[in-house]
Formats: structure tokens, C-alpha cells, sequence
């Protein structure tokens, strides 16, 4: 415990040994009984639960959860009220979570593995009455606190991996569902689907079936989102299904179950009842002006689904061949019965219509996720066979609901919703199983637009329009945009040949944009209450109006691009095509600031058409319009749910083929203002992860794969690359140093992506690319599909090697000196990383033309995985271009004191010299000058030059002898002998290891400069094995994963050779670190450890501390010491700092300085560390020492000064008086002469040395310890 008041992580840790030890001996012989009690050790780690240094936490909660090895915890009462109280407090802290050094990125991190081990034996080690309650309160604790992701998702894996036991009833399941509830508090949906997933898997292992009814547990499932974890197809699903089947008919029956079906099986039975509830309406329901909650459809559905996957199941398992779906018929015939007549019978209630259509919807959207044609999937395609019958029907019914003023309430319009959002499935339904339907389809929608124009054009002559007459109208609108999104989404059924297509044009082309409904009067309004109740208020029905306007217009702008010229010609209205787009422009604006921000899409796809046609005529316009735009989408950038939606018709609109190239074209304000945009995106994806990934993805795909397969086209979009390079060169350096939460958050999401296919929220969500690696993934794909024979190919990538090299030079001129990965390091690296995927692509002229630069950029101070790319460049060039050779050999005449720091990228080259060579005819030259330039390196008085330079002497040395160069003769004894005494070098010092270590190391031994050349060795193997933050490394797989820019299948610079990608790191100028270190030491049981002292245990009460610091510290008292330091002739705060805390320390009486000022210097609180508060300071200037001295003899002190004098005494021969005075001396001029006279004896430091005198502070701690040491000494003797 006392140890533990250090807070010092380094302190504690080895005392952390001995509590096992201790806890192994606490154990008696006897069983149950303990020689001293555990309690004293949970003292001990709650206490380091509740520390405030977190590695401290960690350490003592990755401690306490290695107990479970020694398989005797303690299984009392108050042991598990330890773990679910201090623990578990402690576990809610996310930093806990994160990895060790040493762990690869996706790895579990410690605690979460230990975590689960720890659970599982302490719940094995609980007799069986006890498990199930100490589970439910450790399940009711995840949810009685606000927890974040990464605790619940780890605790909710723990809980998942624990051995299947049935211990938890239908409290236990309510628990879990609670669970559940707060994980969808966090906006990381791959950590929240993961979670889910863990926690029905704890349903499924750890629920005793016979104590909860299946309403419950289909309750709980409800939980679940599809989109995140449960869904059809995921191996999460069939393992349900397997539960199911096992424990069909074990499941608690409910009381009101029916006697006859006891033959049926029980998940079946309760299918058959739900449904036959969920269809049940009361005959007093039969008008109610609100929906049904979705919840009962959703629920019906997935257990059909459920229901029907276990029957395929069962009969897979007894070997039929032909599946009958009998239970699956018996489940969807009462809800057929009920679509049939839905057209002929119009007195079924309408609650009975909608829970039949809601159920109908939730059936018809139901996807597989293996099966990309539905016919491969047994059970969806025989519920679409079943569902295809009662097509007319409710086509028959939707059509009058919609058209025949059906809908006359507020409360009608989430009527509206669905019956609009089941058309395109019902569309989807007949073209995948249904082809004779299609009439049908056709005439519905021909009577639906037709009827909706009508309800549209009909002018209200009153001033208070009813309601009823504007709930027909929104309806109607909602109704047009339903059939344009069909004719948009689902070409195949050639819709657009129907005779109201015309008519629907023609509207939509002349209709007033952002007409807004007048709010109706609700006087005569029978329903009311429905109104005032209802959560759509006015407002929000306007919204959706125009938001549906702009969603029509859309579809025609896209659709028909030349309508407007059509229009102009046929047309009587005097307004041209320029001047009808600049309306519809200015109307968008408009309807940007008067939309709610999650509607305006719409008005976003609309502006990206108008836009170009308008850049030349109407800039200033254009530019409002960006500036509106970018308006919109900062506002949101706070916002989750309808951010990335919006930003990506945002990126859509502002870099649309068209749109970039009118602005180019032009130079004007427009083109300012997008590149203005550019850097304001770049600057929110720093702080908003995937912002940058939307924007470059988008870019890439329309500058290389532009959607119109026209050779202007083609020229026309890469010309924008060129205009906006700026977004390409960023990408290639992007990527910020995250912050310590931002880093666990993508370790965790790592780790779960990891688990593949295990994992259902893998399969299930969306795929966001979202990754900040994936900007640079998407920048070095693109630069992959260049083509250096193309002339715009050429000159762009020329642009961005330029561009890069001084944005080195820049950085490297900002900072000449910089850390290992810091944020200048990661920039350098990845502008080389680009250089070096660009250079193949590159002709001769270009590459002579720049090599100086790389050379200047290889003269800096640079890390180490930098320096091996500069080389790598260096090499490839000059093996590509051995002309360029004179230009190499230039740079090591340049004056030795350049060259110190750099000279070793050079030698570097020359020990690949046999690669450089490969395509020179005349090597001898070569290699002569070569020799000639190492030669003289081999000498430097640098060792590691020297090293450098004997390596690259072997490799050119090597290569004369296999060419049998005769000029070299004369040389061969010398050289020779000189690399055999280096192989044979003896002695146990550093240089004989040295010259193995650098003979070993990747770069020289294995790494070959043609063969590695590939985009792994660039982005993966060289950063790791020349030590860059694991961060920096980009596998392999996110060059696969990431599919919005795709290679050609016959790239071939994928992958390192085995030999490099199977290395580990070993930089040999850093080996002598050691890389076990971390391991030993935490295996090792150390004999000794620290143990600071608490100078306060036996002090006086803590009322004292609250003195001031000068009453405080005279109380607090040395009062048994009588010796004064005088430093007044001292004059620099750092010597007084460390005097202050020496003589505090040792308890001297008193500090004599020669101002007060001094204690708020930083340098010398810096040395004292708060000592001044605890140790009376007395203020002394040197002009008053004089008299000082004499006051202080009176007082019976012996005046000490510590000077070399004539008659000093030897410190080690002198004995201290109690009351004694020591008289420091000036750093520089010692005690000066007319103050040694006052003094009664000089006391010397004896010495060996050549220097003639300590450090004043050094000195004055010699003096102040040795007089402790004798009053200790004499103390001791007394008593």
C-alpha cells in the first residue's frame, strides 16, 4: 500500500510478483479456509483500480484478472460483489483497451482476451445455485452506468465466450435487452453491430429455455437491428436457427397455448398464433387515423423468416430431397386471404389493411445476402411465388386509396408512406418471379400519374382550403415521385413508353417550383384530436412537398436532358434554355434555405445539371450557389444520420465532370472557389475521418472511368486531374496523427473487421471505406492506371512529382531536424512512398531532369525509412539510366561537412552496385571509379561511414574480381587483407557485431531494388522493418478492399518476395537495445524493490497542512537539526532549486538566500520540486552576510565555510558541531577574502581528478550529507 502512493508505474510493477506469492502462501491446507483474509488484497487492488495514472489501472486490473490461474479464488459472497462493484468500474474505462507495443494491429488487446479466460473459470469455480444470479447482476451493472463502445462490446465478448451453461431466466434476457438498449448510444456501427451479435450469442449459450416463453426471447431479437448483426444468411443467423431447432418444444409453454396443435412443434405454433393475433382486429377499429407501430410487423416477419429457415433446416437434416414448406404455407395463408380481397371487399378495417400491407412490405424487402438470384433461395422464393397471387388485388386497393380521396387526414399521409413504398416492390416482386403481372403494373401506374396530375392542376377557389383537398395533393406529388423513382430505379420494365411519361414531363417541366401548401383550417375537421396529435406538424407536410417537387425535376433533368430544347422549339413561352435553367437555379437556392437539411438531396442532383449550363452566363450565381451548398453541409458535420448521405450528393454536385471542367476552362471565381472547397474538406476530413475518402473516391472514378464512353470525354475528364491536382497530391500525404481515443477506436474496429466473416456485423454493414489509409489507397490506385505513353498521363504525373519534391524540400526546410514518426516524418515518407510508384512511369529526359533534387533531399537529415527510399529511387534510376551515372559520382566531392550526416545514403547505393550496372555494357569504368570514390570513405574517422563504406567495398570488390579487372591487381593484397582483418576483427567491443549486424540487415543482406519492387514492399514490408509506427502501414488487403478504383487484373507489382515479407525488424544500428525486454521483465520475480519512503505517515494531522508555507514548515519542524546552509552568494536559480530540495531532504533548519525572487523562478521550482514549501527560506542579502555571520556566532554556531584554503581540514577528517553554519561559495570566485576571515574553519573536498572543483550544489549536498550522516550516527549512540 505504501508503495502504492508512488503512483510510479516502473515503482510498482515489481512489487506486483509478490501479491501472488503472497496469495499462493495465504491459502490453508484446509479447504475454504485462509491464513489471512483476501480482503486484504482487494485493499490493494482497488486502490489501484481508482488511480489516477490509467497504466497504473490497467496494470492492476490485467493483475487481478491473471488470478483465475490459480484456480482457487475465493467464490465467497463478498468476491463477487468485488467484481461486479471496484472491477467492473474499473473495466468501464476504454483506454484499459488498448493494445501493447508489441501486438500487430487487429490483435485483441490483452485485457479482452484475459477478460474472457477470467469470466469463464470464475463462473466454472461458482457452485450452480450461485451462477445465475452473479450473472444477472453482472449483466444489470453494464446497464446502470452510461458505458461506451468499446467496454460493452468487450464485456459483451467475455460474456459470450463464457462455456454454455443454463443459468439465466427471463430476467436474465429482460438484462441483455437492457444491454442492448446502450449500445445504440454510440455512432461506431461496426462496434455496436459487433456487440449485438456477442449479446445474442450470450442468449444462446447461457439462457435455460425452460424458464423463459418464446414471446420473450422473440422480443429480445427484435432488439437486434438487421442492418448491424442479425440478418438472413450471416453465420450469427443459421446458429439461431440451430438453437431454435434444438430446443424446439423445450421453451416454457405459455397458458393460453392451444391443446389440439400439441403435436406441431413449439416455434411453429407460437408463429401461427402470433400471426393469427397480429391479423385479429376489433370490429369497433375499423376507421382509426393512425398507424400501426411497425414493431408487431417487424416481429411477425422475422419469425416467418425464422420459422422457415429452421423447417429448411430440420428437412436438410432428415435427407428430403423435395421440401414441401408446409409450415411456411400455413403461415402466409392468412395473410393471403386477406391481400385477395383487399381490392373487392371495401369494408375491411383499416387497421386490418395496413398490419397487412406492413407485413407485406417487411416480407417483400427481405434480401439474401449469399443469393444474388432470388430462385437460389428456397424460402424467399417460395414466399415471392405465394406473395405474386394477390398482385391485382392490392394493386386495385392502392390505386383507389391513392386517386378516389380516400386520404383525408394528417394522420392518412404515414398511410401514404407505405402504400408508395410498396409499389416498387411489388414492380421488383413481378419482374423477378411475376413476368405476366407487368400489364398490370403498366395500367396501375398509367392511372396513378394520370390521376395525380388531375388532383394537382385542379385550382382551389376558395381562400381557406380544406384539408382534406390539400392532404391530395401531397399524396399526389408523394404518388409522382414514387412512379419517377420506379422509371429511374428499375429501367428493365420499360416504363417510360406508357402514354402518361408525356404528360408527367410536361408537368413537372412548367410546374412552379417551391409552391408551398396554405396551412388548411381544421374547424370543420371531425378528427381533430388526430391532428393536434399527430407527429407531423404543417411545416414538415410543406417540406416533404417541395422536397418531392425537386425529386420529380430531378429525374426529368437527368432523364431528358434535351427536353428543354424541345420545349423551347414546340413551346409558345418566349423563356430560352439559358434563361429557364437560371430560374430553376435560383429556385434551388431558394429551396436550400427553406428545406429541413436531410431534404435537400434532391435540390443538390438538381443544381449538378444546371450548374455548367450556367458557369459562363451566370458565375456569380454558381458560386452563391457552392457557397449555400458548403453552408449545409459544415452545419451537419456534427450530425451522423444524414451527413454522409448529404455530402455525398454535396461531392456529386461541386465535382462533377462537368462542372470541374466549365470552371477550368474559364479560370475564373468558380474555379478559386472549388479549390477553395478542396482544402476546406481536407481540413474537416481531419477531424471528421472519411470526409477526404468521399471527395478523392469520386474524383478518381469520373477522371479515369468517365460514365460516357467518348474519346473527348475521356480527355475531358482526365484534364480535370491536371486542373485540380492539388486533391491528388494531398491525398498522397494524408493522414493525420491521431489522438490516444482515436487510435483505440480504430485498434478495436481493426480487431473486429479481423474476425471476418465470424463476426455478422462483417457481412451485414455497410462497407464505409471510411479508413483514413483508404484516401492514400485510392490516390496510389489511381496513379497505378496511368499510362506513360499518353501525353495527358505523362505531363500530370510529371506535375505531381514536381509538386511532392517541394513539398519535401518544404518540409525539410520548416524543420531541419525532426523526430520518428512525428506528423514530418509520416509526411516524407509518404511523398517518397508516391515517388517511388510514380518513377517507373517516368522517361529519361524527365528523370535526369529531377535527379538532382532527390540527390539534395538525400544530402538531409533523414530517418531511416526515408533514407531507405531515397536510396531505392537513386538505384532504380541509375539501373534505368546508367548515364546519369557522372551526376551520381558529383555528389561525394562535395565538401566533408555537407556530407557528415548524409554520406551513408550514398555509400548505401554503391553496395546495390551490381544492380546499377546490369544494363551498362562498359562496367570496368565503373567500377574503377567506384573504388577509387569508396576507398577513401573506408579511412573516414566516422565509424558507421566506415562501415558503411567496407560494405559497399565487398560488393564492388566482388564484382572486379568476378570481372577479372587487371588495373586492380596492384590493390587486391591490400584490399584483401584489410576485409579479411575486418571479417576476423576480435576483442569484445561493439565493432565486431557492428560489422555483422550491418552486413545482416534487411537492406544489404535480403532487400533486392527490382525484384521487391512492389506495392506491398513500399506501403508495408519497408515501413515495418525499418520501425515506422505500425499506423503507417498499409496492407495489402486494403489495396483488395478498397474496390472504388480497380487494377487490371494483370498488375503485377502487388506482392514482396517471401524472403523480405517474412523479416523482422532489425535496424543494426539499434540492436544493442534488446527487443525482449518487455517480455523479461515481465516473467522476472525480482529479489528487491523500490520502496520510497511517506516522510507524512507519522506526522501531524492534515489541519497543519492548511498553514501558510513559512508557518507550515517552521512547524512542521527539523527541529532536532540545528545546521544552516548560507547560498547567498549562489546566483543561479538551478544550483539553488537543487540545494533547496537537498537540504529539505535532509532536514537542515534553515536556507539562507540571497533573495526571495529566486522561488519563483521555473528553473529553479523545476530542480526543487515544491521543496521551498516545506523548508524554512531566509533572506540574506550578500551585502549583510557580515553581519549575518556575527549574529549567528552569538547564537553559539560554528561558521563552516567550504573553500580550499591553506589550513582546511580534510572532510573526511572533521567532526561537525551540532550547531553548525555552512557558507556556500559563488560558482565562479568561491567565498570571497573578506569573508573567510569571519569564518572558524574551512572544510575541503578531498580529490583525484584533473578538474579543480565540484559543482557549488554537488558540494554543499557532500557537506549537508556527511554532518547528517554524524549527528545520525551520534544519535544512535545516545540512545
Amino acid at each position: 500500500m505504501e508503495t502504492l502512493e508512488g503512483n510510479q508505474i516502473h515503482v510498482i510493477k515489481p512489487v506486483l510478483p509478490k501479491l501472488n506469492s503472497l496469495f499462493d502462501h495465504a491459502i490453508s491446507g484446509e479447504k475454504g479456509c485462509w491464513l489471512f483474509h483476501p480482503s486484504w488484497h482487494m485493499c490493494i487492488y482497488k486502490r489501484m483500480f481508482e488511480s489516477e495514472n490509467k497504466t497504473l489501472m490497467k496494470e492492476g486490473v490485467l493483475h487481478f484478472l491473471e488470478l483465475y490461474e490459480r484456480k482457487h479464488l475465493p467464490n465467497s459472497l463478498v468476491f463477487s460483489e468485488f467484481v461486479i462493484g471496484p472491477l467492473m468500474d474499473a473495466l468501464s474505462e476504454s483506454s484499459l483497451y488498448s493494445r501493447t507495443p508489441g501486438q500487430l494491429m487487429g490483435a485483441c488487446p490483452p485485457l479482452g482476451t484475459r477478460l474472457q479466460k477470467f469470466l469463464a473459470t470464475y463462473l466454472m469455480l461458482l457452485p450452480e445455485e450461485e451462477k445465475g444470479s452473479f450473472l444477472l447482476k453482472f449483466i444489470q451493472k453494464m446497464t446502470s452506468r452510461h458505458w461506451c463502445a468499446v467496454p460493452i462490446l468487450f464485456l459483451s465478448m467475455a460474456l459470450a465466450h463464457i462455456p454454455a451453461c443454463k443459468v439465466l431466466g427471463a430476467e436474465g434476457l429482460h438484462a441483455l435487452r437492457d444491454v442492448l438498449q446502450c449500445t445504440m448510444i454510440t455512432h461506431q456501427i461496426l462496434l455496436r453491430g459487433a456487440a449485438q451479435c456477442y449479446l445474442l450469442q450470450t442468449v444462446m449459450h447461457l439462457t435455460d429455455v425452460e424458464k423463459v416463453f418464446l414471446p420473450e426471447v422473440s422480443s429480445f431479437l427484435l432488439s437486434l437491428r438487421p442492418e448491424e448483426s442479425l440478418r438472413r444468411d450471416t453465420m450469427l443467423w443459421v446458429e439461431l436457427c440451430r438453437w431454435f431447432q434444438e430446443n424446439d418444444r423445450r421453451f416454457r409453454k405459455c397458458v393460453t397455448s392451444d391443446v389440439e396443435h400439441r403435436e406441431t412443434s413449439s416455434l411453429c405454433q407460437y408463429v401461427r398464433s402470433l400471426l393469427g393475433e397480429y391479423l385479429k382486429t376489433p370490429a369497433s377499429e375499423r376507421e382509426n387515423c393512425f398507424m400501426p407501430d411497425w414493431f408487431e410487423a417487424k416481429l411477425v416477419s422475422t419469425m416467418i423468416l425464422l420459422a422457415a429457415d429452421v423447417e429448411q433446416m430440420r428437412n436438410k437434416y432428415s435427407g428430403k430431397s423435395n421440401i414441401e414448406w408446409i409450415e411456411l404455407e400455413a403461415f402466409l395463408n392468412p395473410l393471403l386471404d386477406v391481400l385477395m380481397k383487399l381490392g373487392s371487399n371495401v369494408y375491411i378495417p383499416t387497421l386490418k389493411t395496413d398490419k397487412s400491407l406492413q407485413l407485406l412490405l417487411k416480407l417483400l424487402q427481405t434480401r439474401s445476402l449469399k443469393c444474388s438470384n432470388t430462385q437460389d433461395d428456397g424460402v424467399l422464393f417460395f414466399i415471392w411465388k405465394s406473395l405474386v397471387t394477390p398482385v391485382e388485388s392490392i394493386l386495385e386497393f392502392l390505386l383507389r386509396r391513392l386517386t378516389a380521396n380516400e386520404l383525408s387526414t394528417v394522420g392518412d399521409l404515414d398511410r401514404c408512406d407505405l402504400y408508395l413504398a410498396l409499389i416498387p416492390e411489388i414492380v421488383n416482386l413481378c419482374l423477378q418471379v411475376g413476368w405476366k403481372k407487368i400489364p398490370s403494373v403498366k395500367n396501375f401506374i398509367l392511372s396513378l400519374t394520370n390521376a395525380s396530375i388531375r388532383n394537382l392542376q385542379e385550382r382551389n377557389c376558395e381562400e381557406e382550403p380544406k384539408l382534406k383537398e390539400q392532404i391530395k395533393k401531397v399524396a399526389s406529388m408523394a404518388s409522382l415521385t414514387a412512379v419517377c423513382e420506379i422509371m429511374d430505379r428499375k429501367p428493365e420494365a420499360h416504363l417510360e413508353s406508357l402514354p402518361s411519361v408525356d404528360a408527367l414531363k410536361r408537368f413537372i417541366f412548367f410546374s412552379q417550383y417551391n409552391e408551398v401548401l396554405k396551412k388548411p383550417s381544421y374547424v370543420e375537421e371531425k378528427s381533430s384530436l388526430c391532428e393536434e396529435t399527430t407527429s407531423q406538424g404543417w411545416g414538415k407536410i410543406v417540406a416533404r412537398y417541395v422536397c418531392d417537387q425537386w425529386i420529380c425535376l430531378r429525374f426529368i433533368l437527368n432523364s431528358f436532358p434535351t427536353l428543354a430544347q424541345e420545349y423551347e422549339r414546340t413551346s409558345e413561352i418566349s423563356l430560352s434554355t439559358v434563361e429557364r435553367s437560371r430560374k430553376i437555379l435560383e429556385s434551388a437556392l431558394e429551396a436550400l434555405s427553406i428545406l429541413p437539411s436531410d431534404q435537400v438531396l434532391p435540390v443538390f442532383d438538381c443544381m449538378k445539371v444546371l450548374v455548367p449550363k450556367l458557369l459562363h452566363s451566370a458565375e456569380s450565381l454558381c458560386i452563391e450557389a457552392f457557397d449555400l451548398a458548403w453552408k449545409i453541409i459544415s452545419s451537419l458535420s456534427n450530425t451522423q444520420l444524414i451527413f454522409w448521405s448529404n455530402l455525398k450528393a454535396f461531392v456529386h454536385f461541386i465535382f462533377d465532370a462537368e462542372v470541374l471542367a466549365v470552371a477550368a476552362s474559364a479560370k475564373g471565381q468558380a474555379y478559386v472557389k472549388i479549390k477553395e472547397i478542396i482544402f476546406k474538406l481536407i481540413d474537416m476530413s481531419t477531424t471528421k475521418t472519411g470526409v477526404f475518402n468521399v471527395v478523392l473516391s469520386h474524383c478518381c472514378r469520373s477522371w479515369i472511368f468517365p460514365t460516357v464512353h467518348e474519346r473527348s470525354a475521356l480527355t475531358t475528364a482526365f484534364s480535370n486531374a491536371g486542373n485540380y491536382c492539388e486533391l491528388i497530391t494531398e491525398a498522397c500525404v494524408f493522414g493525420t496523427v491521431f489522438r490516444r481515443d482515436q487510435r483505440l477506436t480504430q485498434d478495436v474496429n481493426a480487431f473486429i473487421e479481423n474476425l471476418g466473416e465470424k463476426c455478422a456485423a462483417n457481412v451485414v454493414t455497410e462497407s464505409t471505406n471510411r479508413d483514413d489509409h483508404y484516401v492514400r489507397v485510392c490516390a496510389i490506385k489511381f496513379l497505378c492506371l496511368l499510362d506513360g505513353s499518353n501525353i495527358l498521363h505523362k505531363t500530370f504525373m510529371e506535375d505531381i512529382f514536381i509538386k511532392l519534391l517541394d513539398k519535401d524540400e518544404l518540409v525539410s526546410r520548416s524543420r531541419t531536424r525532426y523526430y520518428a514518426n512525428s506528423l514530418q516524418h509520416r509526411i516524407k515518407n509518404r511523398v517518397w512512398q508516391t515517388l517511388l510508384v510514380l518513377l517507373p512511369k517516368l522517361d529519361q529526359n524527365f528523370v535526369c531532369g529531377i535527379l538532382d533534387k532527390v540527390f539534395q533531399a538525400g544530402f538531409g537529415n533523414n530517418q531511416a525509412s526515408v533514407k531507405y527510399f531515397i536510396e531505392w529511387i537513386v538505384i532504380l534510376s541509375l539501373h534505368k539510366y546508367p548515364q546519369i551515372l557522372n551526376k551520381f559520382w558529383d555528389c561525394f566531392s562535395y565538401d566533408e561537412e555537407k556530407l557528415k550526416t548524409s554520406i551513408c545514403t550514398f555509400l548505401s547505393v554503391l553496395s546495390h552496385f551490381d544492380i546499377v550496372l546490369q544494363n551498362t555494357s562498359e562496367k570496368k569504368p565503373a567500377l574503377k571509379k567506384a573504388l577509387v570514390v569508396v576507398l577513401q570513405w573506408c579511412f573516414n574517422h566516422n565509424f558507421s561511414v566506415r562501415l558503411y563504406a567496407l560494405v559497399a567495398l565487398k560488393k564492388i570488390w566482388g564484382m572486379c574480381r568476378m570481372l577479372h579487372v587487371e588495373e586492380f591487381e596492384a590493390l587486391t593484397p591490400v584490399i584483401e587483407s584489410s576485409l579479411q582483418q575486418v571479417e576476423n576483427m576480435h576483442g569484445t567491443g561493439n565493432a565486431r557485431r557492428n560489422w555483422q549486424r550491418i552486413q545482416d540487415h534487411f537492406f544489404f543482406a535480403t532487400f533486392h531494388p527490382l525484384e521487391d519492387y512492389s506495392l506491398e514492399t513500399i506501403f508495408y514490408t519497408l515501413p515495418r522493418l525499418s520501425e515506422l509506427a505500425e499506423d503507417e502501414w498499409i496492407s495489402i488487403a486494403k489495396f483488395d478492399r478498397f474496390t472504388d478504383v480497380r487494377l487490371p487484373p494483370e498488375f503485377q507489382w502487388y506482392h514482396s518476395r517471401t524472403e523480405l515479407h517474412d523479416l523482422k525488424p532489425s535496424d543494426w544500428s539499434q540492436q544493442d537495445m534488446g527487443s525482449n525486454s518487455a517480455e523479461t521483465d515481465s516473467q522476472m520475480e525480482w529479489t528487491d524493490v523500490q520502496k520510497k519512503i511517506i516522510p507524512w505517515k507519522n506526522s501531524t494531522p492534515s489541519s497543519d497542512l492548511e498553514m501558510a508555507f513559512q508557518d507550515r514548515a517552521t512547524k512542521l519542524g527539523k527541529s532536532n537539526s540545528r545546521l544552516i546552509v548560507v547560498a547567498s552568494l549562489i546566483d543561479k536559480p538551478t544550483n539553488l532549486g537543487g540545494l533547496c530540495r537537498t537540504s529539505e531532504i535532509f532536514g537542515a533548519s534553515a536556507l539562507v538566500v540571497g533573495s526571495l525572487h529566486y522561488i519563483q523562478d521555473k528553473q529553479f521550482q523545476h530542480l526543487s520540486v515544491s521543496a521551498e514549501q516545506w523548508l524554512p527560506l531566509v533572506e540574506v542579502k550578500p551585502s549583510q552576510l557580515v553581519d549575518y555571520l556575527q549574529q549567528k556566532k552569538t547564537e553559539g554556531y560554528t561558521i563552516i565555510g567550504v573553500e580550499q584554503t591553506a589550513k582546511s581540514f580534510d572532510l573526511t577528517e572533521y567532526c561537525f558541531p551540532e550547531k553548525s553554519l555552512l557558507l556556500l561559495g559563488n560558482e565562479h570566485e568561491g567565498i570571497p577574502a573578506n569573508l573567510i576571515h569571519h569564518l572558524d574553519v574551512c572544510v575541503e573536498i578531498p580529490q583525484q581528478g584533473i578538474i579543480r572543483s565540484l559543482n557549488v550544489h554537488v558540494s554543499g549536498a557532500l557537506l549537508i550529507w556527511e554532518y547528517t550522516r554524524q549527528q545520525v550516527i551520534k544519535q544512535k549512540q545516545q540512545k
